[in-house]
């Protein structure tokens, strides 16, 4: 059994509806998914009822976005109470502030390409935050880059001009937030280095004593020297160890179940959510 637990549909930034990525999950041979949409739960009804018409085992999740002293870290978390004040309060204030981030950098790339805030916003799918994903679509459609994943590299990368931070929960206090919320937190692409500054050993340890389940250690973007350390620490802390696509779509090289994770971490999963 394989299953694919980081994917996004334009909910959030990715490009499919989400019956268009479940239907698209569906010709791959996968066992099933978990819809990861980041700071939001809203697609999880209708992924299960897809799910359900397409004989696939679906996970239900959500990537959250954290941040500590200037370095952004992406906690994923699975199976928790989509209701929980607590945890979605700091969900919530983190949207406000990515919608007044999204403003502001709009506003600096607009004095040397030809973007705008209109523009961006077609590119925001109804129930979505708007976001750099949107902001990357946006330059793409204006002919100032090829793909998102250049938009990325150049125009909205952390050391770009254009660059505005936002508010963000810090991860220690995120991963108490999701097991409080009956969640499963597992730490998504912990050593991803081509996004910029990574997460220390030490801010992982504090992660995992603070109540961090898994290490999503199978991803592109975990070099594999790095897969190697974040291995050592899972079995050291018995960790659930996750891989996955990280799929948004077009516009990214990520494909469908190009990383998976086992039935057997699926079911450790399912423990750690009590079902």
């Amino acid at each position: 059994m394989a299953y694919d637990l980081h994917t996004h549909s334009a909910l959030s930034d990715g490009t499919q509806t989400v019956d268009e990525l479940v239907g698209e999950i569906a010709g791959t041979g996968l066992t099933g998914f978990a819809l990861t949409d980041h700071d939001t739960c809203v697609g999880w009804t209708r992924a299960a009822e897809l799910a359900d018409v397409y004989g696939l085992d679906f996970v239900p999740g959500m990537e959250v976005s954290c941040a500590t002293s200037g370095l952004s870290v992406h906690l994923l978390s699975y199976y928790h109470d989509p209701e929980n004040t607590d945890l979605f309060a700091e969900i919530n204030l983190a949207r406000d502030s990515r919608i007044t981030r999204a403003q502001k950098m709009v506003d600096l790339i607009a004095v040397d390409y030809p973007v705008t805030w209109d523009l961006v916003q077609e590119h925001v799918g109804e129930e979505a935050t708007v976001g750099r994903p949107h902001i990357a679509d946006a330059l793409v459609t204006a002919g100032c880059v090829s793909t998102r994943s250049e938009a990325f590299a150049t125009i909205l990368t952390p050391a770009s001009p254009y660059y505005v931070s936002h508010y963000a929960v810090d991860p220690v206090k995120a991963v108490k937030l999701v097991r409080a919320a009956g969640g499963v937190p597992v730490m998504a692409h912990p050593f991803a280095r081509s996004r910029g500054r990574v997460a220390s050993v030490e801010l992982l340890e504090q992660m995992i004593d603070a109540g961090l389940c898994g290490l999503e250690i199978n991803h592109r973007d975990n070099a594999e020297d790095d897969r190697a350390v974040l291995r050592v620490l899972a079995q050291k802390h018995d960790l659930i160890v996750t891989g996955a696509s990280d799929y948004h779509g077009a516009g990214k090289p990520n494909r469908l179940g190009e990383n998976t994770t086992t039935g057997q971490m699926v079911e450790r999963i399912r423990e750690r959510a009590g079902l």
